[in-house]
Formats: structure tokens, C-alpha cells, sequence
């Protein structure tokens, strides 16, 4: 229903540190291409450390939230893709699904593009929900929430480092990162068909996750001593791809370094502070591609591998908070006591 008056409860960011839960106008269609939908869950993202931990500018207060799944309230006069009562599954980058990016399969580069911010509330809109919304074939069981949460991000972007890393059957990938997107990067590894997969990790309860969406080896070393251990466990070659989950320096040079001559590495860390040797990288044969992922691109597929059983990312959530305690969600993830908080409106 309605929020009441046209109030509803959402994460502020006020500084860093400093997330409050406060009463703010709901959302209203304002294009045609809008649609408006009442949250099932949100959660808090790995990215969203990046301000909360003051590496990134928080120049006035301004909402929080990209991740999302729910139920369509409403829809502009353009939107005949979703109607009112389904339950749909978004991008982080909304995207029109048409522009020649799109077709092309970079929705995250959509010539309409606008990145989702106010996703840790009880409403959101979405701008091009035509293009960035995708319904699932009925309403799904509670047990299947969390996953299709994921898909909506961690795991959508988890795949396409996979794919950037071009993991073909039969070969041989590491996983630099062991938050929620280098876990479910584990998951697609594992089903781009990696007989061996890699994951880099020094927390036994994400060394535990990793091994059960698929991991075959961990590597708890870091630096040059993490990059001697990859290549001794792939008879001094390195490995064919290498999924950057990150985005600091360190472990970009991770990666960089832990890639055979011909591999490549997929980046969906967003950078900061990293700065790449050309001649380095000209010199060492790798492929290096990255950045937004598509996630559009993939929604019907890992929709379905949510829905048949075949993948289940949701377990990257453990923590789960209502919506009015995501302070304690932020405080968790940035102390690594949790990989990922669900929050509950």
C-alpha cells in the first residue's frame, strides 16, 4: 500500500560514520518510463563502505542504496514490461535496453543511463523500469528473496568479472576479494564451467562459503607472498582468469600479477588509488577488462538459476537487520563481522 502521507522511512548518509534511519518524502512518478516499487529487502553493499569509511566525499547528507527487489506499486504510462502487484528484480545502473550500448550488452553504459542511490528505503523509484526491470514468472517462495537480492548486484557483477576474465570450461581461476561479489565470483566461475578455482582469503567463515559455491583451493596469503603461492599452485604459470573484486591498488597488482601470458583479468572493484604500469601490462600479455557491470544483461538468466535451485547467493547475507537498524549493518560490514546485511523494511 501507499506509504502514508506520502512518508516513508530511509538510509541517510550524514558523514562518514554517521547513517541514520529518517522520515523523507516518498517517491512519485516523475517520466513517463518510472515505475515505483515497495522494497521486499535491501541491503547494504560492499561499495557502500567506500563513503562510510570517508575514502569517498560526503558533502551533504543524501540516501543510500543501489540493491533491490520488491513489488511494483505503480507505473508510468510508458512502462508496459511490469505492472502493479509483480515482483520484480532491478540493475544498480538503470537502462533503456534499446540504445546500441545496450544491444551491444554494456546496459551499465546505456545512453540513458542513471545509477540507483535511494535503494535503502521502504519505496523506491526506478527510472527506465521498462528496460531495467525484469518480473519473475510468479510471485517467489521467502527462501528465494535473498538470492534474487543478490542477482540484483553482488551476484550479477560477480559474473561479469567471470565473464571479463573470460572463465571458459576446463580452466583454471582466481578470485582476488572475499567479500559478497568475489563469493558469488566463485559461484560464476564455477558455472562458466573453471575446473579450478582459486579464492584468496584469510576468514575462515568466507574460506567456508567459497569452498561451497565451488572453490577448489584457498590461498590466504597476500602480496608477493599471495602471487608465488598462485603460481605454485599452477606449476609457476599463473591462472587463465583472475577476478579483481576489490578496487584497491593492492589487489589489482594481485591480480595483474597472478595472470598467465594470454589470461585475463576482470575488474569490478571500483578503483580508487589505482594506477596501472603500461608498459608493465604491454609486456605481460594479460587482458584486463572491467567496470559496471551489466547486471541487465543477465537478470533473466540467473533468475532462473535462482529459481531452479542451481545457484543460491543469498547466503552471502549473514546478517539480517530491520531496515530502522542499518547503522549496526554498516558498523558490521565495515568491522568484517558480517560479509552482507539484508535489511527488512
Amino acid at each position: 500500500m501507499t506509504p502514508s502521507k506520502g512518508i516513508m522511512r530511509a538510509t541517510i548518509i550524514h558523514a562518514p560514520g554517521d547513517i541514520r534511519v529518517e522520515d523523507v518524502p516518498a517517491p512519485g512518478i516523475v517520466n513517463p518510463t518510472d515505475a515505483i516499487i515497495r522494497t521486499a529487502v535491501t541491503c547494504v553493499c560492499g561499495s557502500d563502505l567506500w563513503p562510510y569509511r570517508g575514502l569517498e566525499p560526503v558533502d551533504e547528507p543524501h540516501p543510500m542504496g543501489h540493491e533491490y527487489v520488491g513489488f511494483v506499486e505503480e507505473v508510468g504510462s510508458e512502462v508496459t514490461s511490469v505492472k502493479p502487484g509483480q515482483f520484480v528484480v532491478g540493475s544498480f545502473a538503470t537502462s533503456d535496453n534499446t540504445c546500441p550500448n545496450c544491444q551491444a550488452g554494456y546496459q551499465s553504459n546505456c545512453a540513458r543511463r542513471e545509477f540507483m542511490s535511494t535503494c535503502q528505503a521502504e519505496y523506491v523509484r526506478i527510472p527506465n523500469a521498462h528496460g531495467t526491470l525484469v518480473a519473475t514468472p510468479d510471485l517467489p517462495a521467502d527462501e528465494f528473496v535473498p538470492s534474487l537480492l543478490a542477482v540484483s548486484d553482488v551476484m550479477g557483477t560477480g559474473w561479469y568479472a567471470a565473464v571479463a576474465a573470460e572463465v571458459k570450461p576446463g580452466s583454471t581461476a582466481v578470485v582476488v576479494g572475499d567479500g559478497a561479489v568475489g563469493l558469488c565470483g566463485v559461484i560464476a566461475a564455477r558455472e562458466l564451467g573453471a575446473d579450478r578455482i582459486i579464492a584468496m582469503s584469510r576468514h575462515e567463515p568466507r574460506q567456508k562459503l567459497a569452498l561451497e559455491f565451488g572453490a577448489t583451493d584457498i590461498v590466504t596469503e597476500r602480496g608477493e607472498e599471495g602471487i608465488v603461492r598462485v603460481k605454485d599452485l599452477t606449476g609457476g604459470l599463473g591462472a587463465d582468469s583472475v577476478l579483481e573484486c576489490v578496487g584497491t591498488p593492492e589487489a589489482m597488482q594481485q591480480a595483474l600479477h597472478s595472470t598467465r601470458p594470454g589470461g585475463n583479468v576482470g575488474f569490478v572493484g571500483v578503483p580508487h588509488d589505482v594506477a596501472i604500469d603500461g608498459q608493465e601490462l604491454f609486456f605481460s600479455h594479460v587482458g584486463l577488462r572491467g567496470g559496471p557491470a551489466p547486471v541487465r544483461a543477465y537478470l533473466p538468466d540467473l533468475i532462473q538459476r535462482v529459481l531452479s535451485g542451481r545457484i543460491n547467493p543469498g547466503k552471502v547475507f549473514d546478517l539480517t537487520l530491520p531496515l530502522e537498524q542499518v547503522a549496526e549493518g554498516y558498523q558490521a560490514m565495515d568491522e568484517r563481522r558480517a560479509i552482507k546485511t539484508l535489511l527488512t523494511p
